[in-house]
């Protein structure tokens, strides 16, 4: 299950009219179907990054991962997890200087909650931005294909809605 499954299971969660929630989230994160433990081949397809990229979050401190017999890196369900949530702020443009502050507060456990919260809290309205500038530049696209005599589907009405507020 790559990362383009994990999304479509988060989107078919949501639904196509549905408000994002927390229990969307719990639900995808719910790993019951992935086998435990997974090697760094079967994690890597299933974030569809690469091993390289998980020696990297392992090497900058912000996964641990345990060791078979042979040394052969074996991934629980709790780094996967860890991983699910360090990939989608990756996506979602947070430096990697503040996911490695981010993950040492957690290390650091309960006491540093209200800055952990500070910090998601900051990330949600960068976010929020990016989301608004990418709905301008999608409806900037939709113009232009009307423009040209394309068809500009569904979503756009909704556009046009949207840039009327």
């Amino acid at each position: 299950m790559a990362t383009d499954d994990l999304m479509t299971r988060a989107l078919a969660l949501v639904g196509d009219d549905g408000p994002l929630s927390v229990e969307v989230i719990r639900r995808l994160t719910d790993l019951a179907d992935v086998p435990e433990p997974m090697t760094i081949a079967e994690v890597a397809d299933l974030l569809d990054i690469t091993p390289h990229t998980l020696r990297y979050y392992e090497r900058a401190g912000l996964v641990e991962v345990a060791r078979d017999r042979y040394g052969h890196r074996v991934y629980d369900a709790e780094a996967v997890r860890r991983l699910v949530f360090l990939t989608r702020m990756r996506l979602s443009g947070m430096p990697m200087r503040d996911l490695q502050h981010y993950i040492s507060l957690v290390d650091a456990g309960q006491d540093t909650v209200p800055e952990r919260l500070d910090m998601l809290l900051e990330h949600r309205d960068i976010i929020r931005r990016r989301i608004r500038e990418l709905t301008l530049s999608l409806a900037a696209t939709e113009y232009k294909i009307a423009t040209y005599g394309g068809s500009t589907g569904p979503d756009a009405a909704a556009l046009d809605t949207a840039t009327e507020l």
